[in-house]
């Protein structure tokens, strides 16, 4: 996932943002986490957007348990204070 979506911000520039669709997830662990955190980290790189679509309840739940929802919904350098620190 991670080496399909840097393939896809390298290649198409004008793409505002990048869309997960998560509907048929069934399970996630550590890695998953890990992959999504690594996705988000190379779409602010490139000034995009990350949208995690339909997020089933194991998802959601996981994002929250780990502090993650936040982080990584948010728009690319929303997170940040003018010093480009996280803010908090």
């Amino acid at each position: 996932m991670v080496e399909t979506v840097t393939e896809h911000l390298a290649r198409r520039p004008e793409v505002q943002g990048v869309r997960l669709d998560f509907a048929e997830l069934a399970w996630i662990d550590s890695a998953g986490l890990s992959a999504l955190l690594m996705v988000h980290r190379r779409a602010c790189a490139a000034g995009r957007a990350l949208h995690l679509d339909r997020r089933p309840d194991l998802l959601e739940r996981l994002l929250r348990q780990t502090g993650t929802l936040d982080h990584l919904t948010a728009r690319p350098g929303q997170d940040e204070d003018a010093t480009g620190t996280n803010a908090t």
